[in-house]
């Protein structure tokens, strides 16, 4: 018992320091996606699309850009479940989060009443955005990009031995 007990702390600051690391590339990778959605929604607002429409107009290249951000750079390190499955999970979880997005902006001007630029822009990149922001690092961390079995190949054989031999 003593012998576990002083590992545990040691290993948290190093947990806490990727959990930081990995929210942080997450945000970053994020942030130059949520750019380029804001840039391609007001150019859709300005050429007359409808909030709603230029918010799910506008969440395609953003996803794109999110996509790269995030399986070449955040998580990297995490195993490869093959790329069409991944890619396609990703961009599910990130159309029912455009989907939050447009739903913010809907309650906006059909249940509001508010359908100026600016309110269009608070409902969809303000709200919807961080509902959505969410959404995703939950969806994307826990079934897009699995962490790698670091534990199984050390405690299979030693689980294994231990009933003799027997799965």
């Amino acid at each position: 018992m003593s012998g576990t007990a002083p590992t545990e702390p040691a290993e948290a600051p190093g947990r806490l320091a990727a959990a930081r690391s990995e929210v942080t590339q997450f945000l970053i990778a994020g942030g130059l996606a949520y750019a380029v959605d804001v840039a391609v929604f007001n150019l859709c607002l300005y050429w007359g699309l409808g909030g709603v429409a230029a918010k799910i107009v506008s969440s395609v290249p953003a996803t794109i850009v999110a996509y790269i951000g995030n399986r070449y750079w955040t998580y990297r390190s995490r195993e490869r479940t093959g790329v069409r499955r991944e890619y396609t999970m990703f961009f599910v979880f990130s159309a029912i989060a455009a989907g939050i997005q447009a739903g913010c902006v809907f309650v906006s001007n059909h249940l509001m009443g508010y359908t100026s630029t600016l309110a269009d822009n608070i409902s969809g990149n303000i709200v919807g955005m961080a509902l959505g922001t969410l959404f995703r690092f939950w969806a994307f961390r826990t079934f897009v990009f699995k962490h790698k079995s670091e534990t199984a190949p050390s405690t299979e054989p030693a689980l294994s031995a231990g009933r003799g031999g027997t799965p």
